[in-house]
This record gives structure tokens, C-alpha cells and sequence, in this order.
């Protein structure tokens, strides 16, 4: 066997990113023939192709190297990297005890080194594990600090990357995203190395999702897109890839190509070893569907995300009220917001409540939670949401002409922001606005070309609420226009909730227009309510 020529070919594959060759040809070796930097270097190339066991083995083998060597410092790093690498495989006593062996060893490093910043960031993840989110940070400014100290490029991206989210989840959002911001400069210059990349490009990508900052999305996703596509082979990192470009053709109305790409990186994560992270596709894909009107399908991938241990929630209090259990989506939303601290958080939930609150009647709720949204927005998505929930709270105070200004706002953000989902949402609103307005010819353009959108995008139930509000010039029967609204609905099969939550009403109204349908129709039940709109081409 011709370990030397293995090894050399190793090295020379590894130099050129060829992780493929580079791990076949340090596999073919004994471990036990390599030097501390070879299995360094193989450790990286193995969790670049998802196999984690042999990047365990790799790094264990190097820190046994490194102690007997009597090299502190480079057994601290390789137990930071163990650590490092449990915690995001979900082996959280793995974690904890590496980093006890790396704790053991500090003092013979010293405080004032890059090792101490490594341990101060493996900290940061043992506090963000507990809650104990002012102690994180504090632990991400030592590993930052350490870094520009020492001059360890990864140490500073990785510290800067820790800063940033950290600040978003304390509300410190422009501070954040510049920490963000550093972290990527650096990344994409090509200072890192390719593991410390691959983090450092997903994590800031998705603080950014969470802020729904689908600029920097967008250019990020671009950029990791291209740093993967650059690497033969590779594996990690390709799921979170994946997941962002679904998240941005989600918003972009790909409906379509949006599941495709969860479904991959559902599949990527299952191959890398990290269940958890099936969650968030298992949400994403819940979303999409839900809006698509395939309702018992989003439940299921609410359910799977709630398996593995992520949150459905707000998209599955919104499932409820589309199926009309309006009881149940309040319940939900009241507990999220009793739950939910922090900017980050709040964003996320603050629209879903806007919704079902108006759903319930509830229209002082709902602007209490608009206007807390639109304190809180911080990128142009967040602000087009904040307007959009204003406009809607004004409507159903009855002010369309106070709506109006709001959900000008809304829609050119969301055509700005290339959202046509959003913008034909908010183009429903204006057109209810416009026609209690009087202005009927404007309110029919805005809902035709709402529908004609929501048609496009597959968006049937969105479609079939706005082909319910095109009533006719004429109301038959002496029909005002918001009971030809509920008549309209009731034709096409809704219930009384979810009549309540397309027209932003409580359902106490519903049904009294209810009842005044059936008295101008001289009608007594749904069906014949329904059979005189199909009749007199209400719908």
C-alpha cells in the first residue's frame, strides 16, 4: 500500500476542494499514519460529505494526537470542533462533554488567546441550549473579541455571525445585521475556512428569514448557491441551501418549485444526520400547501414538524380558521403572544394575530397587534405586513377611506419586494375599500386582478373568496353589497367562521346578514340561499 502517495493525493485534493478524492484517499490510509494536520484536514472533508461518524473519528484521533504531544492548544481546537459538531448533529451530552475536555485544558493555554475565544463561542451554544440568552452574547463578544485579537479569521466570522443573532433576538436589530453583514464581507472575500463558511453563510441567512429581510435573503442564498455549486461533492450545508432558495420561491410565487426544493432539503438533511432540521422544511412545506387550499396536506407537514420538534405555529392556527374552527385559532394565537418575547418572535406571530382577531371580531386587538407590528418592523417585508394589517384593521372599522392610504404603502412594498402573493392579498383589501367607497369600477379592477394572480399562483381558495366578492352592478332583491358578499360565500360552501374571516367580520354580523338574506330572498335554508346565487349569476 502506498500510504505516502495516498496521502499526498489527499492533500493535493484537498488544496483544490476536491472533497470527494480528498476523503477517498485518506480513507484508503490508517488513521493512525497521519499527522494532527492531515486529520484535521480529513475530519473537514468528511462533514463536508455528510459522514459524520468518520469526522468524530478524524477529530478524536487528532485531539489524542495533540495531547500527547503536549499541544494544548491544538487539542482545545479539536475538542471546540467535536463539540461544535455534536451540537449541530443533536448529540447535546456529546457536546457538553467536549467541551469539559476543553474546558480541563485551558489553563494551560491562557485567557488571552484564540483557544479561549473557541471556548467562549462553544459557551455561547451550551447557554443558547439553556435560554440563558444575555449570557450567550456575552459569550459571543469574548469569542469576536479573541479573534480581531489573534487574528483567527474563523474566530472572528463565527464570533460576528453569534453577535448578530444574538442582537436580533434582544431587539437589537440594526446592530445585528451589521454584525451580519461583517461576517458575510469576510466569508464571501474567501477568509474562511470552508466548514466555518458553509456555518457562517446559513446562519446569517436564516437570521435574516427570520426578520423576513428577503433582500439580504436573497443576495446571500445567491451567494451560497455559488459556494456549493463551486465544491464537488458536497453535502453539508446543500440542505440549508435548498431550504432558503424554497423559502425565497415561496414568496416569489413558485409554489410549485418552492415544495420541490423543501422536499430536497428534507431529503439532504435525513442524508447529513440532522433530523432536526426536517422541522423547518416539514413548516415551510406546511405553508405553501395551506395556501394552495390543500388543507388536510398542510396538516400533515404541521405534524411532522411538530415531530421533529419545531413549532408550526402561526401557519397552523391560520389551518384552523381556514376550516373554520375559529375557537381554536384564537386560543392558539392568544397563547403565542402571552409566549412569544423578543422582536424576532413577535414578528413572526403579530400578522397571524392581526388575522384572527379580525376573524373574531376582535378589531381593537387587532390594531393593538398592528401597531406593535409596525414599531417593530425593520425591513421593507416587516413594513408592508405592518401596513397591510393597518389597512385591514381599518376596514373593518369601518374606515375605508382611512384603509386606503395604508394599503397603498403595503402594495408597492410587496410589488417592490417581487411578492405577488402579498401584493394581490392587499389588492383584495383595496378593492373592499374602493367599493364601500362607491367606486365600483376601481374595486372590480383591483379584485379581477387579484384573482387573476391568485389563479396563476395556485392560490384556489384565495381565488374562489375574490370570485365571491365580484358582485354585480345591480343587486337583485334589494341586496345590499355586503350581503351579496355573504351570499356569494355562502354559494361556494363557507361556514359562517370562515365567512367571518374572509370579510374581516365577527360572526354575530355574519349571521345577521345572514338573516337578512333569507328574509329578502323568502328563503329559509343555505342551500336555497345558494341555488338563487347560482341563478341570478351572483356567482
Amino acid at each position: 500500500m502506498d500510504v505516502a502517495g495516498d496521502v499526498d493525493r489527499a492533500r493535493q485534493a484537498y488544496e483544490r476542494g476536491d472533497w470527494p478524492e480528498a476523503y477517498d484517499a485518506w480513507s484508503g490510509t490508517d488513521l493512525a499514519r497521519l499527522t494532527a494536520a492531515d486529520l484535521d484536514d480529513f475530519a473537514t472533508a468528511a462533514e463536508l460529505l455528510g459522514h459524520h461518524d468518520t469526522t468524530v473519528l478524524a477529530l478524536q484521533r487528532e485531539f489524542r494526537l495533540h495531547e500527547d504531544a503536549g499541544d494544548p492548544r491544538g487539542a482545545v481546537r479539536a475538542a471546540v470542533r467535536l463539540a461544535m459538531s455534536c451540537v449541530t448533529h443533536g448529540e447535546p451530552a456529546l457536546f457538553s462533554g467536549w467541551s469539559a475536555r476543553a474546558e480541563a485544558l485551558l489553563d494551560e493555554v491562557g485567557a488571552d488567546s484564540a483557544e479561549a475565544g473557541w471556548m467562549a463561542f462553544a459557551r455561547m451554544f451550551g447557554h443558547l441550549g439553556r435560554g440563558e440568552i444575555p449570557q450567550a452574547s456575552q459569550q459571543a463578544d469574548l469569542a469576536t473579541d479573541a479573534g480581531r485579537r489573534h487574528r483567527d479569521p474563523d474566530l472572528v466570522a463565527m464570533g460576528l455571525t453569534g453577535q448578530g443573532r444574538l442582537r436580533l433576538y434582544t431587539d437589537r436589530i440594526p446592530e445585528g445585521l451589521a454584525c451580519l453583514d461583517e461576517a458575510m464581507v469576510r466569508v464571501i472575500a474567501g477568509e474562511c475556512t470552508p466548514i466555518m463558511a458553509g456555518h457562517v453563510y446559513c446562519t446569517a441567512i436564516e437570521g435574516c428569514q427570520e426578520i423576513s429581510d428577503f433582500g439580504r435573503v436573497a443576495e446571500w442564498a445567491s451567494a451560497l448557491e455559488r459556494w456549493c455549486s463551486a465544491q464537488p461533492g458536497l453535502l453539508l450545508f446543500t440542505g440549508q441551501c435548498a431550504l432558503h432558495r424554497g423559502q425565497l420561491l415561496r414568496v416569489r410565487g413558485d409554489w410549485a418549485g418552492a415544495l420541490d426544493e423543501l422536499s430536497r432539503a428534507a431529503q439532504r438533511y435525513v442524508e447529513v444526520g440532522s433530523p432536526d432540521a426536517i422541522g423547518l422544511t416539514a413548516r415551510e412545506s406546511g405553508d405553501v400547501l395551506r395556501l394552495r387550499g390543500d388543507l388536510d396536506a398542510a396538516d400533515a407537514a404541521y405534524q411532522r414538524a411538530a415531530d421533529h420538534g419545531c413549532d408550526p405555529q402561526p401557519g397552523l392556527a391560520l389551518l384552523w380558521l381556514a376550516r373554520g374552527q375559529g375557537a381554536a385559532a384564537l386560543a392558539a394565537i392568544e397563547r403565542l403572544l402571552e409566549e412569544t418575547m423578543g422582536a424576532v418572535g413577535r414578528c413572526r406571530m403579530l400578522p397571524a394575530a392581526v388575522e384572527v382577531f379580525l376573524a373574531s371580531g376582535q378589531v381593537d386587538r387587532a390594531r393593538a397587534a398592528a401597531d406593535e407590528l409596525t414599531s417593530l418592523a425593520c425591513s421593507e417585508p416587516l413594513t408592508a405586513m405592518a401596513a397591510e394589517c393597518s389597512g385591514a384593521v381599518e376596514l373593518a372599522a369601518d374606515d375605508p377611506a382611512g384603509a386606503l392610504p395604508f394599503l397603498r404603502k403595503a402594495g408597492q412594498l410587496w410589488v417592490r419586494g417581487h411578492a405577488p402573493y402579498d401584493a394581490a392579498r392587499v389588492s383584495v383589501l383595496r378593492g373592499r375599500a374602493l367599493a364601500r367607497l362607491g367606486d365600483a369600477d376601481a374595486s372590480r379592477r383591483e379584485l379581477e386582478a387579484a384573482r387573476d394572480c391568485f389563479r396563476r399562483l395556485g392560490a384556489r381558495p384565495a381565488a374562489d373568496e375574490v370570485s365571491a366578492l365580484l358582485a354585480p352592478a345591480s343587486a337583485p332583491s334589494g341586496l345590499t353589497a355586503r350581503e351579496i358578499e355573504v351570499l356569494r360565500l355562502v354559494a361556494t360552501g363557507r361556514t359562517n367562521p370562515q365567512i367571518a374571516a374572509s370579510l374581516v367580520l365577527s360572526e354575530k354580523t355574519v349571521a345577521r346578514h345572514l338573516s337578512n338574506i333569507f328574509t329578502k330572498l323568502d328563503v329559509s335554508s343555505r342551500t336555497a340561499a345558494a341555488a338563487y346565487a347560482y341563478e341570478h349569476g351572483l356567482v
